[in-house]
């Protein structure tokens, strides 16, 4: 008799599967080398866009009236009176310090009356962080200033 026939649930079955490995990373370039772009240069983020992104977040939270401290809004102010009205725009009242992924971010702002400061203020600390770390940054802080109450007539 065969080996199957008197013990047929002796048997087991082996299965090899190819183990998966990463491309390495390359040393030199040539035709040996698989190609990684992630590993042939560097990115960086500059400043003005940490601060643009920041600056349209913190803008779209109810009860920020406006961005930027007296001086930022008096020069802001002269801009539009002489047709320049976009300049600075973006980046007003925000400020960044990039370093690598590491970001810190100081947001300047108006409130508007009635509102809860501590609310409005928790409020752009969170909309500001995840609109820079969807960006792939890292946030280490968010500060807020409130420089000013826009009351309303």
């Amino acid at each position: 008799m065969s080996d199957e026939a008197t013990a047929p649930g002796d048997r087991t079955l082996e299965m090899f599967l190819p183990a998966v490995i990463q491309a390495p990373i390359p040393d030199q370039g040539g035709a040996g080398v698989v190609e990684v772009p992630a590993y042939r240069g560097s990115t960086s983020v500059g400043r003005e866009v940490v601060e643009k992104i920041a600056g349209a977040a913190a803008r779209s939270v109810p009860g920020v009236a406006e961005l930027g401290g007296d001086v930022a809004r008096f020069m802001n102010s002269v801009l539009d009176k002489i047709g320049l009205d976009e300049v600075g725009d973006a980046t007003r009242g925000v400020s960044a310090r990039v370093e690598g992924t590491k970001v810190a971010i100081t947001v300047v702002l108006v409130i508007a009356a009635g509102e809860v400061v501590s609310d409005v203020t928790v409020a752009v600390r969170t909309a500001v962080i995840e609109a820079v770390e969807n960006y792939g940054l890292h946030v280490e802080n968010v500060n807020v200033k409130v420089d000013d109450i826009r009351m309303t007539a």
